[in-house]
């Protein structure tokens, strides 16, 4: 039998709703038969920002290249040690003072991605643009959407957070421009809504009414789509889009079990969030890492923010034992509760990191995984969070970028590196090459 071959572009369509789809044998029907693919997988690049800092003592890796011992802090990450790489030395220098005074948390996160100093104001802002937006801005046509953002934590745009900083640097990491950020999304629900809407904006509006009003899976509304493609399609391609829809059908139904619940912010009162936001914190960020897991394999997108929690946040964690707000806990002034509750806080935050990493791993795609076509950095713009320090950063880098990159090693770079070096390469690997970005100083030689 003879099967089809389609394009990495089709889509499963149904009223108000599109489906990409994940990687087929089907659209590649050469490296189906073993040959040699004609064209190159899409390569994404996502960063994790976690607030606040880390504790050293229990984040730091004994041991260089590939002979490093994780520590407690990141033994979560031990079955991916050949898909990632421990990063030490790096630094944002534009998230120090610079003779700017207090105001570490809201440089730390405003200048994590853009590497310019953010400009002391609750008014008038200017960051710059962030590497996610630079690409987003010159190839994001690419894809059905430039860019995602999204977050475990919302915040305000106004007013100010931080000695005299305007909470829009402590609340986003994207910037479109200088003075213009890229709020993320919040409600796991909206940004399921975002990735699977139709062409017609009315058309999924009334979609979205009658599946809440019907009780409808989305995929009821694409099923007779599927079942024609489905039965055109070789053995190994049918598992993988029951697998696919699978996957769809359980992401809507954790997002259905979610009521509206109650909002955990320092800087108010409780207040009532939308339904499709978990009242648990360890839910909200895997359905979250789920959602961005899809885009990635749909090629819907191949950059996205994940802000896990914005800088200086209070958020507490009682659901592992942290009843302080996780700001408080960080300025631990070498009290070993304390010190005990951050390293909890660290883990707990690496931990589902790795529930990311697992995610993008189980994804196939051509003989690897849609995680070896990936580049992912996780780290914060605050080194030591009791010292409010911006060297030698948390940072994890997850993905071989295609097989660019080498990994299953810990990397100790010289003192200072500036952190946009390595955005520097990681453009270079999606495609986009440019001579110099944020603060940055040269390229990281390596990575290969």
């Amino acid at each position: 039998m003879k099967y089809l071959s389609i394009s990495r572009r089709t889509l499963l369509k149904g009223l108000g709703v599109s489906l990409a789809l994940p990687w087929l044998d089907a659209m590649m029907p050469g490296l189906a038969l073993g040959q040699q693919a004609t064209q190159a997988f899409p390569r994404r690049m996502a960063f994790c920002y976690v607030p606040n800092g880390v504790l050293p003592s229990a984040w730091n890796v004994v041991g260089a290249d590939r002979d490093f011992v994780f520590s407690k802090t990141l033994e979560p990450l031990a079955p991916f040690r050949q898909d990632i790489l421990v990063m030490s030395g790096l630094t944002c220098d534009k998230a120090r003072a610079n003779g700017d005074g207090p105001g570490d948390h809201a440089r730390a996160q405003g200048a994590f991605l853009t590497g310019r100093q953010c400009r002391k104001t609750t008014g008038e802002i200017r960051s710059g643009v962030s590497v996610d937006q630079l690409y987003a801005q010159r190839m994001g046509d690419r894809t059905r959407l430039a860019s995602l953002e999204i977050g475990g934590e919302g915040g305000r745009q106004s007013g100010g957070c931080d000695s005299g900083y305007a909470c829009a640097y402590s609340n986003n990491l994207s910037w479109r421009n200088e003075s213009t950020p890229a709020p993320k999304e919040t409600n796991p629900r909206a940004v399921f809504d975002r990735l699977f809407a139709g062409v017609n904006r009315a058309d999924t509006s009334n979609a979205r009414v009658r599946r809440d009003q019907y009780n409808q899976s989305i995929l009821d509304f694409v099923l007779e789509d599927a079942h024609g493609l489905n039965n055109r399609l070789g053995v190994n391609d049918q598992r993988r889009i029951d697998e696919y829809l699978t996957s769809i059908r359980d992401i809507e139904r954790r997002l259905g079990a979610f009521p509206a619940a109650q909002s955990q912010n320092a800087a108010g009162p409780s207040m009532a969030r939308p339904g499709g936001v978990p009242a648990d914190f360890r839910d909200h960020l895997r359905i979250l890492g789920d959602l961005l897991a899809v885009a990635f394999q749909t090629d819907t997108t191949r950059v996205c923010t994940f802000v896990f929690a914005n800088e200086g946040s209070g958020r507490q964690y009682r659901m592992i034992g942290v009843n302080e707000g996780h700001h408080e806990t960080s300025h631990h002034q070498n009290n070993r509760t304390k010190m005990d509750k951050i390293a909890k806080i660290n883990r707990f935050h690496v931990e589902q990191f790795a529930y990311l990493l697992g995610r993008l791993k189980s994804m196939p795609e051509g003989g690897g995984s849609v995680l070896d076509n990936s580049m992912i950095v996780y780290g914060s713009g605050n080194g030591d969070g009791n010292r409010h320090n911006h060297d030698d950063l948390p940072i994890v880098f997850a993905g071989k970028g295609g097989g660019t990159v080498d990994t299953g090693r810990h990397i100790r770079f010289a003192r200072n590196t500036p952190i946009c070096n390595l955005y520097l390469e990681m453009l270079d690997r999606m495609g986009l090459r440019v001579d110099s970005f944020g603060d940055s100083t040269g390229r990281l030689r390596n990575l290969a």
